[in-house]
């Protein structure tokens, strides 16, 4: 873990989010749109792969240019993404290193946190296992994308 002793657990977690279990995890990740519809127990399977780490106001999550190899799922808190013609916001429930992690090139982006940040990597064999028996995950990520594309595309424009 990085960052300072975290006084409050991120949505959805009674206990400190240090001690929650798959179990848990898997309750918390069902309210996420990415994960909205799949199943419980592949969840937890999902989850039992899964690292967690906390960042403080200003701390790098990820650098541009570094292997994508894992999916980071924001638990609590907020981070901005820098490194693309406009940076956005990223609030708890939100994902980011999808493109890195479909098709494995560098990291196109920097993520730094804007407040205390919790987030859930998850590797990248084990999402993409999970997204070959669950095509609703890779159904969001592509919504997501496009809209993406579309936002670079009007500002670009």
């Amino acid at each position: 873990m990085n960052g300072t002793n975290v006084t409050t657990p991120p949505l959805g977690l009674t206990a400190g989010w240090y001690q929650a279990g798959p179990a848990d995890w898997a309750e918390v990740l069902v309210d996420f749109p990415l994960f909205s519809g799949i199943a419980k127990r592949r969840l937890r399977g999902l989850v039992r792969h899964a690292t967690f780490a906390e960042y403080g106001p200003g701390d790098v999550v990820i650098q541009k240019n570094e292997p994508g190899d894992s999916l980071y799922v924001i638990l609590g808190g907020s981070a901005k993404v820098r490194g693309k013609p406009a940076a956005r916001r990223l609030r708890t429930g939100d994902y980011f290193g999808e493109l890195g992690l479909l098709h494995g090139a560098p990291r196109s982006a920097t993520v730094v946190a804007t407040g205390q940040l919790h987030v859930m990597k998850l590797p990248r064999d084990a999402f993409l296992r999970t997204a070959r028996h669950e095509p609703g995950i890779a159904l969001e990520l592509l919504g997501t994308l496009g809209a993406q594309i579309r936002r670079l595309e009007a500002q670009a424009a």
